[in-house]
């Protein structure tokens, strides 16, 4: 198959919602229509019967829920489909956002009963600023829920999206019925049988078919009929090009659980969604066609096989073909490196793999090479952008709870503030470590894989800082900088960069701060420099 065949036939994508919408049961059943996995494991209240293919860390089956982004590929319809699961949990928005920056455009879910939640909100602009198309999957029908056309609004007001519905549920909850497909005109019937994998379709041309009746009752095809008619009505027809532009948002509607809906979904979405698109680099537009590899790490993730203490860094394919055994630059540490057994991924199965193109995610084995944002390319000097590290809200002393076992804590440490899990400071003035996470969550996911993946105890002790701010170093000769240094000098901090942070122990005191100290630049993200 030629390369522009390659880049035309994937389509990657992510999946974002609110905790508990239903995006890892979402993810489960469009590997099983993919045919990656047999039987799909839906994650319930926090008991699980079968875990989830996409969780595999032992804290994520535990609680139900996903705490690092997963990466998954299947085959359907002769189109390779690369799945980034990412967390929905807030604690964790870090890591959704920067998985954001590799994907090419995005399902989100929204549970029926629920709406739109907070968190949705926040990574739908995001998606927004980006222009990556959306594609939302209205979850949970087989429940009670909201009024399809309340939740359209909704969906416009509290979103600012531009929807247009291409599926529509008959009934909801007890009366659900099934779903009329507006995309491929025909009646999906639910029989509320989650073994069933695939539900039959009848297809309808027209509506107004006395069969409808025989088919869902006098009263649903009524109401159909009538619902459909105000669809038409109002909403705007189904155009490619507004959705590919970010401006218009197609719906669906289902039940993931039941595997309801979900084909539709995919079929319409392999048809539709983009195949890999050019990105901006600091330099130039890199395009996805272009012959020489370029691709960036915007994921970092430890101990995925705990019975080999590895690392693994994913890179996205931009450009080009990442080969095997090939050796490709390293931008930041200016050296070639290659790779022997680069890793794709096939449901919870990792491969070893000969050839990757755009659009792919590669893991590569990392001895400690790589950070999140690094670019490697075949000789040119790029720097992808927009993966920065965030101020964080929660900050702790971390001591160790085994002194016989420090080397473990120390290794186990940096390589999780590798990942991107947390920040780590080392104050200036007594050498303490702090840590600094996004969400409280993380300080327990952290203590859970330091005694797990690295047999280190570590315990933790209050630390009241309100923010983190970098410092720039625009006037390090200045008398002002000089004074600034040594008056704060006990609320001074080094990143994992060596950066000098200033650790503002509330708010007053970091404007007046900014007050008496103008000239000393503090920044609330680390991509400054």
């Amino acid at each position: 198959m030629s390369f522009k065949k390659e880049i035309e036939r994937r389509r990657t994508f992510g999946i974002i919602s609110h905790p508990d919408a239903g995006k890892t049961t979402l993810t489960e059943k469009l590997l099983l229509f993919g045919g990656a996995i047999q039987e799909a494991g839906a994650v319930k209240n926090n008991k699980i019967k079968k875990s989830a293919t996409s969780d595999f860390m032992e804290i994520e089956r535990q609680r139900g829920i996903s705490v690092a982004t997963s990466v998954l590929a299947f085959i359907y319809r002769d189109k390779k489909i690369n799945i980034l699961d990412t967390p929905g949990h807030k604690d964790f928005a870090e890591d959704t956002f920067r998985t954001l920056t590799a994907v090419d455009s995005v399902i989100v879910v929204i549970d029926v009963a629920k709406g739109v939640e907070e968190q949705t909100v926040k990574l739908v602009e995001v998606c927004r600023m980006r222009k990556i198309p959306m594609l939302v999957f209205i979850n949970k029908l087989d429940r009670e829920g909201q009024d399809a056309f309340d939740l359209l609004d909704e969906l416009e007001q509290k979103l600012g999206l531009s929807v247009t519905p291409l599926s529509f549920p008959i009934g909801m909850g007890y009366d659900f019925k099934g779903i009329y497909n507006i995309y491929e005109k025909n009646i999906n019937l639910f029989s509320g049988d989650s073994k069933k994998n695939i539900e039959e379709t009848i297809a309808f041309d027209n509506i107004d078919n006395p069969e409808l009746e025989k088919i869902i009752g006098t009263k649903a095809a009524e109401n159909l009929r009538e619902n459909l008619e105000l669809v038409w009505g109002v909403y705007p027809d189904f155009d490619k090009e507004l959705y590919l532009k970010g401006e218009q948002q197609p719906v669906f509607f289902g039940s993931a659980l039941n595997n309801f809906g979900v084909r539709e979904l995919l079929d319409c979405f392999i048809e539709i969604a983009p195949s890999p698109k050019a990105k901006m680099s600091e330099e130039r537009l890199v395009k996805a066609d272009e012959k020489n590899l370029t691709g960036f790490v915007f994921k970092i993730h430890a101990n995925m096989d705990p019975k080999h203490r590895d690392r693994l860094a994913f890179i996205k394919v931009v450009s080009g073909t990442f080969e095997r055994n090939k050796p490709y630059l390293h931008v930041r540490l200016d050296k070639k490196l290659k790779f022997s057994s680069p890793n794709a991924f096939f449901a919870e199965k990792k491969e070893i793999v000969d050839v990757s193109y755009p659009g792919d995610i590669v893991g590569l084995h990392d001895t400690g090479n790589f950070k999140i944002g690094d670019t490697l390319t075949e000789g040119e000097i790029l720097h992808y952008k927009g993966i920065p590290s965030f101020s964080p809200e929660h900050f702790r002393y971390i001591n160790n709870a085994d002194p016989m076992k420090s080397k473990q804590l120390y290794k186990g440490i940096d390589q999780l503030m590798d990942e991107g899990v947390a920040q780590l400071f080392t104050l200036e003035m007594n050498g303490r470590k702090v840590i600094g996470t996004v969400g409280a969550l993380q300080f327990e996911v952290i203590q859970y894989r330091l005694e797990h993946e690295y047999g280190a105890k570590c315990s933790y002790e209050n630390f009241p800082v309100y923010k983190a701010c970098w410092v720039g170093m625009e006037n390090i000769k200045s008398e002002e900088y000089k004074e600034f240094i040594r008056v704060k000098q006990k609320f001074l901090a080094k990143d994992k960069r060596g950066q000098l942070v200033f650790l503002a122990d509330s708010q007053f005191s970091l404007q007046m701060t900014q007050q008496k100290y103008p000239k000393v630049k503090l920044y609330y993200t680390s991509e400054f420099d």
